[in-house]
């Protein structure tokens, strides 16, 4: 199996090299590739990732910024592997944790994994950011009557043609929930397993807000009032 990691990233000058530096340390259990999107920075990312000397990793460019959503598009669109997983590149997220993920899905038991934060060991920066995100995966629980502990994880392991089936729209942050509605919609119930996370605050370029909470609320009850794909039990 080869793995695709696929990291947008945009304007992350004093963290992109450690990123890749992580992400590229890691003694993963399957091939893997790494293909980073500049979604149109306008720091020296771009300096950065054209220093880039791994025969692994692959640089995409938008000439300007377009969002999570589409930089993961744009990725997927290049990705040459069977599974996916996204990885930001601001550092909140241990690469080691991927092989977490992996496991299930090696041996068998999972198809689509998510890391789920449990915010017990963790560093948070907000309580208000925690309550969004509990609050925002509730509601995909109530809507879907699911179980899910983390819908908002960046972490979300499947195979890149699921994930291209999907046809997620969302540009911006919203692309999550979109994932998560859209997998729910098909009676698809993500494995999940802990993860560790360090959050940062918004003076260190923290990027998400409540609005985009807000938007992740209506796209989860925009994907609940749809039609159900063919072949799906009603429930």
């Amino acid at each position: 199996m080869k793995l695709s990691i696929l990291m947008p990233v945009y304007n992350e000058e004093e963290r992109i090299a450690d990123a890749l530096k992580q992400a590229l340390a890691v003694d993963y259990p399957c091939e893997i590739e790494l293909v980073v999107v500049d979604d149109g920075s306008r720091d020296g990312t771009g300096e950065i990732l054209d220093r880039a000397d791994d025969a692994r990793v692959r640089v995409i460019t938008h000439p300007r910024n377009s969002g999570k959503g589409a930089a993961i598009r744009t990725a997927v669109d290049h990705a040459e592997g069977e599974y996916m997983v996204i990885l930001d590149a601001d550092l909140e997220y241990d690469p080691q944790d991927i092989a977490k993920l992996l496991a299930p899905v090696l041996d068998g038991r999972a198809t689509v994994v998510y890391g789920n934060r449990t915010f017990g060991s963790h560093s948070a920066y907000s309580f208000w950011y925690v309550m969004g995100n509990k609050g925002v995966t509730m509601v995909a629980n109530v809507l879907f009557n699911s179980y899910i502990g983390d819908l908002e994880t960046c972490f979300k392991l499947m195979p890149i043609e699921l994930y291209r089936s999907l046809e997620i729209h969302s540009r911006g942050f919203g692309m999550e929930a979109e994932v998560t509605g859209k997998l729910l919609r098909r009676r698809i119930r993500p494995y999940e397993v802990p993860i560790s996370y360090r959050a940062r605050g918004r003076e260190e370029g923290k990027k998400i807000t409540w609005k985009d909470g807000v938007e992740a609320v209506w796209i989860l009850s925009r994907e609940r009032a749809r039609r159900r794909p063919p072949g799906t039990a009603p429930r």
